[in-house]
């Protein structure tokens, strides 16, 4: 395999990106001056340096020197305690946070449950989400907040099911974005009044 099939494979790894795609990619690049390829290369190394990981929601943030590596969101002391979203990735909670609807923890799940699955725990952070929900003390209420697909109705069930015990024996009820989202929509890409309005009307 060449450099260019080996580089349209990396590109295709990408959410969202096709063959077609990522040879457009790979063939930009080619006509691009060394010097762009350079500066990408550094800026991709840059970014892994400077990110790390929240030890609390798992979200990725830029360190500051923060050596207790907890991010401005799972920092901040004005945050509901109360209330706990979980959520498939990264930019979800960016879209959430943006709207200011919520105001509550976070939970990354670090993806959705595959509909035919039998290795889940490895695929996302179930354990870690046992541990922190049964560690949190002033924990109310569980939100499910995942887009509405075939694999986010799977992973809403899924999850509900392997959290119905610990919920019921702290008395944490567990509820889901309503409606007001439409089938099939991608959480990061709603508009924030989609994001109210499924906010509001979760049950």
């Amino acid at each position: 395999m060449d450099s260019i099939e080996k580089l349209t494979e990396i590109f295709k790894e990408f959410p969202g990106i096709g063959e077609r795609q990522a040879r457009r990619f790979v063939y930009f690049l080619m006509s691009r001056h060394p010097s762009y390829s350079e500066i990408l290369s550094k800026m991709i190394l840059d970014l892994k340096k400077d990110i790390s990981q929240c030890k609390d929601c798992f979200k990725f943030f830029i360190n500051q020197g923060n050596q207790n590596k907890i991010c401005e969101i799972c920092r901040d002391s004005n945050i509901d305690d109360s209330t706990m979203m979980i959520i498939e990735k990264d930019s979800d909670l960016e879209s959430i946070n943006k709207s200011r609807i919520y105001h509550g923890k976070y939970f990354i799940l670090g993806g959705l449950v595959p509909i035919v699955e039998k290795s889940t725990p490895s695929r996302v952070r179930l354990n870690e989400l046992k541990e922190k929900i049964t560690n949190q003390k002033n924990l109310k209420e569980i939100i499910l907040a995942f887009s509405l697909s075939p694999q986010g109705d799977h992973t809403d069930f899924y999850i509900r099911n392997q959290l119905r015990d610990i919920a019921e024996k702290l008395n944490i009820k567990i509820s889901s974005l309503g409606r007001g989202l439409s089938t099939g929509t991608e959480l990061e890409y709603s508009d924030n009044d989609t994001l109210k309005n499924a906010f509001k009307n979760r049950q």
